[in-house]
Formats: structure tokens, C-alpha cells, sequence
């Protein structure tokens, strides 16, 4: 049988802005996945990336006082740090402005034009340049863009047009069947209704946008961004942008994304690769959003969080346990910095610091046996499966309590002095557990897990956790 393949996209992120809280919950989540699948010894490859093109690039470039270029090289250095920061281990950053993925798309949208899937004609609409995405009228609340509280401008303009429209039929039964999976299920429901009200042909180009992808049968016109931005889960696997041939890791087993861009990935993204001849994802997971005390995060309110700020605060694995264990099953979750420093204090000082502090302390000069043994968790595979990453995270802290729980019980600090033979078996048992638990919590706090096998190896204490006012 071949070796099985896992490949994990996350959406690549808009380079008008900082990385923030969603950009590092996402890539923090692809990160834990692909980690886990590697421990598998799965061939896993785990692709991110900047979105680099388009009219809001242009003018965030303009009000730097800097090239399109200048400004997206920066950018793109920034989320690459914050992602070193992070400790992220992917396979592949791409960039859209890299000359390889352009000449890829090019060649990708030559064909779909010589096949017929684009011809050109005159189009009217809704257009919200935040989102640099034309809106139904029913999309809009009180007239303005949900996502940006913009009155989106009436644009009228000779474009090309992509059959969007021809791919609805084939678009609906492979969601509906599952064949692309989108998860949660009631994401998948909202998609379903969505194609209820028909696909139209979609509008992809722009004739006044200079900075982006030339279209290669008219100069005068880029473009759409997201066009450009879909065909990186193909040229971040090195596809030059042949119809029909498809990379080795492609398709992707898992993309993830937030709520506001499931729709253009359930219908854009799937029919330009049924018109490419190219396989089909196989899962979407849509996550949900972090608010501050209640509200969504705004520049305009002054309480956007950054993941650095994250990392200053609470160091690297403190930042990624607790944005992994915020965010339930599908669900947005509500933080505060007050609520943070408890959950840091509580789960991470307390209870597992505590916990190896207590364990290699008592341990010093008994020399208990750690009994190494291979974590084979039926539950623990089906919860990654899917992608219940809070409640993984729940499981193994449950032993973690258990273990202080025992320590406390059985009086092992006492038992340790008064009986060593028991208190060196029971301590025997408790290292395991912990060795157990380093293993565990690896793809999510890779320093952690080193740090833990390597007390527990030599019996030196270095504390794992300190605690923060």
C-alpha cells in the first residue's frame, strides 16, 4: 500500500495589516495537526503564505509612503516572524508576488480562457473594497457590508467573467455527499442553503487595479485577488499550472479557515480546480472567532491583541496552550488578559509546573524506573480526527490533575521517607505518567514536552511555568 499523505493549507493571510489573534489560532491549529500526523510518520506537508495582491495592498502601500513591492516584502518578513515566534514548522511559505506563482496562475488562466470558462462582458454590482469581493444586496445589513460596516460602491465596468454557474449542479452534490467534507456541520448547512439561491458567473478581473496579476490574453486588466490566492494550495507544492496535472501532496486533506471566507472556497475554489481537471479537497474545517470582554477586535476600540504581546506575556508555549484551549469545537470564544493570567496560573503553573516540579523533586536520589511506553489512544485519534483540539487538550489535562490528585492521596512526599520501597513504586508510576503526558502535549507545546523529557532524564528542575501577576 503507499505510504499515506496528509496536506494542510491554511488560508494565506492579507498583508494590509499585522498577524493577529485569528491568523495565529489558525496557523497555530495547522501547526498541532501537522505535528501530530508527522509523529505518525505520515508524510505531511503543512503550507501558509501572504495574499500580496490587490487594490488594498495599493493603498496601505501609498499611505506607508512606500512601493507595493517595499511594502509587501516587509509584510511578509513580519508574518514570518511572529510565526518563527510561534514556533510554527511548516513546509512552505508562499508568497503571491513570488514570479513562480505568477507564471503558474498565468498559465492556469490562459487555459481556462482557450477551454471557454472565461469570456468577457459588462458587469454592474455591489463591490466592498475591504473585502475586495462584489455583495448581493441580501448580503448587506442596513445597507452596509456586515464584515466591514461599509456602504460597498455601485461599480460599473467591462470585465471577464468566470462560468461560476456551470459548476453549481456538480458543486452541491459533492458537498452534500461529503465528498468535500465541511465541518462543522452546521457550516456545511449554511453552504447548502447558500447554493440554493444559484451560482452566477463571477466578475475576474480589474482594469484600474495595477498592482496584481496581468491577465495573459489582455494587459489592461489584473487579476480578481482571490483568483490569484486560491491557486496557492497548488504553486506552494511547486504546480506550474498545467490543467489536469496535479502535485504530489495535492489534494489537500485539510483546509482551515474562519467563517468569512467558507463561502468563496465552497464555490470559487472548487470549480476552478472541476475546471482544471484537479482534484477535490477533501475536508474544510471552519474555526470560530476570539473577542475581547464581548467585543471583536478593533483597531477603532483600541483593544486588538497581538500574538507577540501574547508572547511576551506568557512565553511561547504559554501563548500556544492558551489560544489552542480557548477556542471550542467550531465555536467563537470570549478573553481577556484577566482571564488569561488565571487560566496561565491555573493550568500551566499549577497544575502541570507543579506537577513535574513535585514529581522530579521527590525522585532525587530514589531513581524511580520511568516505564516508556508507545501512546496508542483510540479516543485521542478520533478527537483529531476531528479536530476537537480543546477537548484533546481537556483529556490530557484530566491526567495531569489525576496525577497531582495522587501525589496529594498518597501523602508521596511522607511515603517516600516512611516506606521507599512503595513510595519508589508508586513514584515509578507517576514519572510514567508524566513521561506519558510530555508525549502528549508535544504537537501542542513542543518546548514543553523537550523540556520535561530532559528533567526527567537528568532530575535537574528548571521551572516550567512561573507565575504571573
Amino acid at each position: 500500500m503507499p505510504e499515506k499523505k496528509f496536506y494542510i493549507t491554511t488560508p494565506i493571510y492579507y498583508v494590509n495589516d499585522q498577524p493577529h489573534l485569528g491568523h495565529a489560532y489558525t496557523t497555530l491549529l495547522a501547526d498541532v495537526l501537522a505535528r501530530w500526523h508527522r509523529q505518525r510518520k505520515q508524510k505531511t506537508f503543512f503550507l501558509v503564505g501572504t495574499d500580496e495582491h490587490g487594490i488594498k495592498i495599493s493603498q496601505a502601500a501609498k499611505k506607508a509612503n512606500k512601493s507595493e513591492k517595499d511594502f509587501v516584502d516587509e509584510k511578509a518578513k513580519i508574518f514570518q516572524s511572529v510565526w518563527q515566534g510561534l514556533n510554527i514548522k511548516y513546509d512552505n511559505f508562499l508568497r503571491t508576488s513570488n514570479l513562480e506563482h505568477i507564471l503558474a496562475v498565468q498559465k492556469a488562466i490562459s487555459y481556462l480562457k482557450d477551454k471557454g470558462f472565461i469570456y468577457k462582458d459588462y458587469y454592474e454590482g455591489l463591490y466592498c473594497s475591504s473585502c475586495e469581493q462584489y455583495k448581493m444586496a441580501d448580503d448587506l445589513i442596513d445597507g452596509k457590508c456586515p464584515d466591514h460596516q461599509k456602504i460597498p460602491q455601485v461599480i460599473k465596468e467591462e470585465s471577464y467573467f468566470f462560468k461560476l454557474s456551470d459548476f453549481e449542479k456538480t458543486i452541491k452534490e459533492k458537498i452534500s455527499s461529503n465528498k468535500v467534507k465541511i465541518v462543522p456541520e452546521s457550516r456545511k448547512q449554511e453552504i447548502l442553503t447558500f447554493l440554493k439561491k444559484g451560482l452566477k458567473d463571477i466578475s475576474i478581473s480589474r482594469k484600474n487595479v495595477q498592482w496584481g496579476i496581468p491577465l495573459p490574453f489582455d494587459k489592461e486588466y489584473t487579476l480578481y485577488v482571490w483568483i490569484d490566492a486560491f491557486l496557492n494550495y497548488l504553486t506552494g507544492l511547486g504546480w506550474q499550472g498545467i490543467a489536469g496535472k496535479k502535485p504530489a501532496f495535492f489534494p489537500p486533506d485539510l483546509q482551515l479557515m474562519g467563517k468569512d471566507i467558507l463561502r468563496v472556497h465552497a464555490t470559487i475554489w472548487l470549480a476552478l480546480l472541476l475546471a482544471l481537471k484537479l482534484p477535490l479537497p477533501k475536508k474544510f474545517f471552519v474555526h470560530g472567532y476570539f473577542t475581547i470582554e464581548g467585543q471583536k477586535m478593533s483597531k477603532t476600540i483600541g483593544n486588538v491583541v497581538l500574538p507577540e504581546d501574547l508572547i511576551k506575556k506568557f512565553g511561547v508555549d504559554g501563548t500556544r496552550y492558551l489560544l489552542l484551549s480557548s477556542l471550542s469545537f467550531g465555536q467563537d470564544s470570549d478573553i481577556s488578559w484577566e482571564k488569561l493570567t488565571k487560566k496561565y496560573n491555573a493550568e500551566l503553573a499549577n497544575n502541570l509546573g507543579n506537577l513535574v516540579a513535585r514529581a522530579i523533586t521527590l525522585n532525587s536520589g530514589i531513581k524511580a524506573k520511568i516505564i516508556k511506553t508507545k501512546i496508542q489512544n483510540k479516543n485521542l485519534e478520533k478527537l483529531f480526527e476531528e479536530i476537537k483540539i480543546k477537548e484533546i487538550l481537556e483529556m490530557i489535562w484530566e491526567k495531569i490533575s489525576w496525577a497531582n490528585k495522587y501525589v496529594e492521596e498518597k501523602k508521596l512526599w511522607e511515603l517516600v521517607k516512611k516506606n521507599p520501597k512503595e513510595g519508589k513504586k508508586i513514584l515509578s508510576k507517576l514519572l510514567s505518567l508524566i513521561f506519558e503526558i510530555s508525549k502528549l502535549i508535544e504537537p501542542f507545546m513542543p518546548k514543553t514536552s523537550e523540556k520535561i523529557l530532559q528533567q526527567l532524564k537528568t532530575g535537574q528542575i528548571d521551572i516550567l511555568f512561573p507565575r504571573i501577576k
